[in-house]
């Protein structure tokens, strides 16, 4: 072997090494449509993706766990954000395994009763490839993953990044250009 050729293999190695092994469904793909039990202000509420859909985008967050400092954070900010998200036909669910009384705290204290939290189940969880993996094993918890479905029931983006912040933006953002275009 060349030392030109090992610097390659060596290179094409770290290309693929840094790859991250994400898989949460690609934008384009059609979002699995699920019922689901949950909490809007306080109160137990259903949410049905398809019905949800119907009305106009979904923008379907999952976030790893209830009154944790970044779910919490990131509640209040698409709470700020919701009169945004609305205004562009959005309708802003989020997603975690909480039990249902730990979601009804937390859709009146962080979501700040603008927008309902429901319960992702494991074959929600499965569905949209949002299992939180850690040593290569479920930790029961699922990734900070959102998307933006449009009214056809297709991901217009997926955003996976445990730093809540960008979420609000990038997700309002893409329901902005949704309506544009009259998605």
């Amino acid at each position: 072997m060349t030392l030109r050729s090992f610097a390659a293999a060596v290179a094409a190695f770290a290309v693929v090494s840094a790859t991250p092994a994400f898989a949460e469904l690609a934008q384009g793909a059609r979002a699995p449509e699920f019922v689901a039990s949950g909490a809007l202000a306080g109160k137990p509420f259903s949410f049905s993706l398809r019905q949800a859909l119907e009305k106009g985008p979904v923008v379907l967050y999952f976030y790893p766990k209830a009154f944790t400092e970044g779910c919490t954070l990131e509640a209040h900010a698409f709470a700020e954000a919701n009169k945004d998200f609305r205004a562009a036909g959005a309708t802003v669910v989020g997603m975690s395994n909480d039990d249902i009384a730990t979601l009804q705290k937390f859709s009146t204290e962080a979501c700040r009763d603008k927008f309902a939290v429901a319960s992702a189940t494991p074959a929600v969880i499965k569905a949209y490839d949002v299992d939180l993996v850690r040593g290569g094993k479920s930790t029961g918890l699922t990734k900070r993953t959102s998307y933006v479905i449009g009214r056809d029931g297709k991901v217009v983006l997926v955003h996976s990044d445990m730093d809540y912040r960008d979420h609000v933006k990038l997700t309002l953002d893409a329901v902005r250009r949704l309506k544009g275009r009259k998605g």
